[in-house]
């Protein structure tokens, strides 16, 4: 999620599951979801991979502007629906002009579909991939067209979030609906792939980014130090329809025993919203302040597991204000890198693409839950909002 303005960021599968527990990715247990009303893809049963094989890879991400006069224009498409106030979109505005007006994922996602080209090159994997966003270009219907212009028939989608919430998921399931109904009968059918957040491919790499910014601990600190595993905040509503924090919880812990560190905490940024609203807490520099308030606070490695990527989120408020909240007690800083084009990370995704090329792949996770399933339930990942128009922006 970038941009800082969330409203805020199946059916059975078929394909059989490799664990006999597998992790349910939507509605967390005992809540009765919402009704589905707004059209999520994929649309209908799918038919058999025999009859209509999986012809191209979509990358589905969030998009950003390049360049001061796209700033307004896309902030728009975020917040089209939404009840956040006209004071925090101008506030974001001016962080994207703090660093020209432009967002780097856009440029992020260039880098991660040029190594999962080479990844699925080297591995004798003969798909086109095509990349489209839900609010900046290359626009989601843009990108449909484009793929029925060539004749693509089926898609296997990767969305740029490893948890599973409304905003990370569903959100984006209902954009490809709309755009699919936009281009109409002949738009590819698109699927995606599971959720990875506990694939082993992904927890490795965020292990080295963790031993990476522990190195940078003095020797003498690192047994004490707290790492603050950093998500964007969502509404309490979003969370309570989803597996959002429960899946973040448990890559954490994961991450932390690979890299055999046990002094951790999540923890939340980025909220938006209406005051009156509950989000996700601690806010991280809440939490930073509350670390000094307590006395001899120990330093602090702050990783952003909850993006893949250096967003604008990570850059201005981790980068700039966490690092200032832990300045202004004299506590030592580090931010741990983002997975991005972490080789590790590239090989998990082609490897989340492979499972659905064929029934017999398998499907490999770690930890407490199985593989998430392939396709998501029908209320899955559900927000309850009121007055949310028909059509996502």
């Amino acid at each position: 999620m970038d941009g800082s303005l969330l409203e805020p960021n199946s059916n059975e599968s078929y394909h059989s599951m490799s664990s006999a527990n597998p992790q349910p990715a939507g509605s967390a247990p005992g809540n009765a979801p919402p009704v589905a009303t707004v059209p999520a893809a994929p649309l209908g049963p799918l038919p058999p991979l025999a009859d209509v094989p999986i012809d191209a890879i979509l990358f589905v991400s969030f998009g950003g502007p390049e360049g001061p006069e796209d700033v307004m224009p896309f902030l728009e498409n975020v917040l089209r629906g939404k009840n956040v106030p006209r004071e925090r979109m101008l506030e974001v505005a001016e962080h994207y002009q703090h660093f020209g007006g432009v967002s780097p994922i856009n440029g992020q996602c260039r880098d991660l579909i040029a190594a999962v080209q080479q990844e699925c090159d080297a591995r004798g994997i003969e798909l086109p991939i095509y990349w489209g966003n839900r609010n900046w270009k290359p626009m989601l219907t843009d990108t449909l067209r484009e793929m029925t212009n060539d004749g693509r028939k089926r898609a296997i989608a990767f969305f740029t979030s490893m948890f599973s919430c409304y905003s990370g998921c569903r959100q984006y399931r209902e954009n490809l609906a709309a755009a699919m109904n936009d281009v109409g009968e002949t738009a590819p059918l698109v699927e995606k792939v599971r959720m990875g957040f506990n694939h082993p491919g992904f927890i490795n790499a965020q292990r080295d980014c963790l031993l990476e910014a522990l190195g940078k601990v003095p020797a003498e600190e690192r047994a004490k130090t707290k790492v603050l595993f950093c998500a964007h905040s969502i509404p309490k509503t979003m969370a309570d329809n989803s597996r959002y924090e429960e899946q973040l919880r448990e890559a954490s812990r994961l991450v932390c025993e690979a890299a055999g560190h046990g002094n951790w905490e999540l923890v939340f940024q980025s909220r938006s919203g209406p005051p009156q609203q509950p989000w996700l807490e601690p806010d991280v520099c809440d939490r930073i302040d509350q670390l000094a308030q307590a006395g001899d606070a120990p330093p602090v490695i702050v990783q952003p597991i909850g993006f893949i990527s250096d967003h604008m989120e990570v850059l201005y408020d981790l980068d700039h204000e966490a690092a200032e909240a832990c300045q202004s007690h004299g506590i030592i800083f580090v931010r741990a890198a983002t997975v991005g084009t972490h080789p590790l990370f590239v090989s998990m995704i082609v490897d989340l693409i492979v499972e659905r090329l064929s029934t017999d792949t398998p499907r490999p996770s770690v930890g407490t839950y199985g593989p998430s399933h392939d396709l998501c339930p029908a209320n899955c990942c559900l927000y309850p909002q009121p007055a949310r128009p028909g059509r996502p922006a």
